[in-house]
């Protein structure tokens, strides 16, 4: 490949659009040649062009990849009904790709994008932005470096509004999950609580979310992570809770000190530079962390695209790889599966398909 890289871009408007502005990750980069998009919606697709500049745009994505021949596409769209037929065609046109979270709604389809990509030698990077960011990164070494001593613990938040449970554990949580595994690595295995209406988990309490990401269930959460390496997880989302807005993100809880991300970006972060909490203590109070930049999300797909020519040109992965995708993926959906069988789920999970899809049908 040279070293210009011919890009393209996959929306759907009505249908999931552009999901958050993967289309626009180009601008600026100047080994990049965004060459066009492509729309099935033609508002969506004049919107599109505006957007991004592009000198063509098509109907048909399909016509998109054999006239253009990309090097890289973006497959933008938030519902992943199509994913694994866009990104599937993309690789098998020969191109790298960047998709829109989650990859994929079930881990079959996921295991299925890892393997073609494999065998096709190409990468797939997914929208996780947050771990690209500059600040993510940064808090990164100085988990490396011991800053706040062993990591003993992390407790991740959703936003926990309206879509509190299991649509918020999907749509946001994701982004949660794959921090997580960025932070402290590969789950051992887990186990979860899930509950509807203060009841246990039927298959009546299965539904079909505000978009198609697959069926979700429960208004509360809490799950438990053993990773391998020893840091023990915790997630929990419940509906409409008070200040939801400000609930989302994690601790990192440290023999030494502890960590508090807040938001996607973390753009609230703050140490608490002590082993023990002490209430009284009046020098015992949290404290920013300011030597690390703040840096809006929507960044975190322009580092992607520059982290996705690296892992292609290097051949590595890329830091949000499929795999990870489908790792994080693997973390919520054991979550229906510890419930429905009452039992911790070892990872990677036997069952590859979605737990709700099977529990559902028992009702009919």
């Amino acid at each position: 490949m040279s070293n210009i890289y011919r890009a393209a871009a996959i929306g759907r408007g009505g249908r999931g659009g552009y999901g958050h502005g993967l289309h626009t990750a180009y601008q600026g980069n100047e080994r990049v040649e965004f060459v066009a998009i492509a729309d099935e919606d033609e508002a969506a697709r004049a919107q599109g062009l505006q957007d991004t500049g592009a000198p063509t745009a098509y109907e048909d994505w399909r016509q998109m990849l054999d006239k253009e021949s990309p090097d890289i596409v973006s497959v933008c769209p938030r519902w992943t009904d199509c994913h694994l037929e866009m990104v599937s065609a993309c690789l098998e046109a020969g191109a790298h790709v960047y998709c829109e979270k989650p990859m994929t709604w079930n881990l079959a389809d996921g295991d299925a994008i890892v393997e073609l990509a494999r065998s096709k030698g190409r990468k797939v990077a997914v929208a996780h932005q947050g771990v690209y960011l500059p600040r993510v990164q940064g808090v990164k070494r100085m988990l490396e470096e011991g800053r706040i001593g062993q990591i003993q613990a992390i407790h991740a938040h959703g936003k926990q509004d309206r879509r509190g449970g299991g649509e918020d554990m999907i749509t946001l949580g994701t982004h949660l999950f794959n921090m997580m595994r960025y932070f402290a690595g590969d789950v051992r295995w887990m186990t979860a609580h899930v509950t509807a209406d203060g009841r246990e988990l039927e298959p009546a309490h299965v539904l079909d979310p505000s978009e198609p990401v697959g069926p979700v269930a429960g208004d509360c959460i809490n799950a438990y992570y053993a990773f391998e390496s020893g840091v023990s997880g915790f997630f929990d989302s419940r509906r409409d809770q008070v200040g939801s807005n400000l609930r989302y993100g994690m601790e990192i809880i440290g023999s030494e000190a502890s960590l508090s991300l807040r938001g996607g970006s973390g753009s609230e972060l703050m140490l608490y530079p002590h082993p023990v909490f002490r209430p009284a203590a009046e020098e015992q109070s949290w404290v920013p962390v300011t030597d690390l930049p703040d840096n809006e999300l929507g960044l975190g797909n322009h580092l992607a695209i520059e982290d996705l020519i690296d892992a292609a040109e290097a051949d590595r992965e890329p830091i949000s790889s499929a795999a990870a995708a489908v790792a994080a993926l693997e973390m919520i959906l054991g979550t229906y599966e510890s419930q429905i069988t009452g039992a911790r789920v070892e990872m990677p999970m036997s069952n590859r398909q979605h737990p709700l899809a099977d529990f559902r049908g028992r009702s009919q």
